[in-house]
């Protein structure tokens, strides 16, 4: 297994920030068929082959992730998405 961890800075505000990650959740869900569910300040979400989290913190978010077997070949690329997802969406 292969894992990501990556912080985002961010200067929005808890309630958009947390909109901002509701958007990303539904990205998730479109193009990667993942399960969400929200618990406190964290979106978890999972599907065959991906489990992580993305937690909200004071100024910052942090997507933390587990790749199964097929995904860890293509890690470079999806943490790269991740970031640019993360970009787009929290500046």
């Amino acid at each position: 297994m292969s894992s990501i961890d990556i912080q985002h800075a961010h200067s929005l505000s808890d309630d958009k920030a947390r909109s901002a990650i509701g958007e990303v959740a539904e990205k998730l869900q479109e193009r990667f068929d993942v399960a969400t569910r929200w618990e406190g300040q964290v979106l978890h979400f999972t599907r065959s082959g991906v489990e992580g989290a993305i937690e909200l913190l004071p100024g910052a978010v942090r997507v933390k992730a587990q790749l199964g077997f097929l995904l860890s070949a293509m890690k470079g690329m999806v943490e790269s998405e991740i970031q640019r997802v993360l970009t787009e969406k929290l500046g």
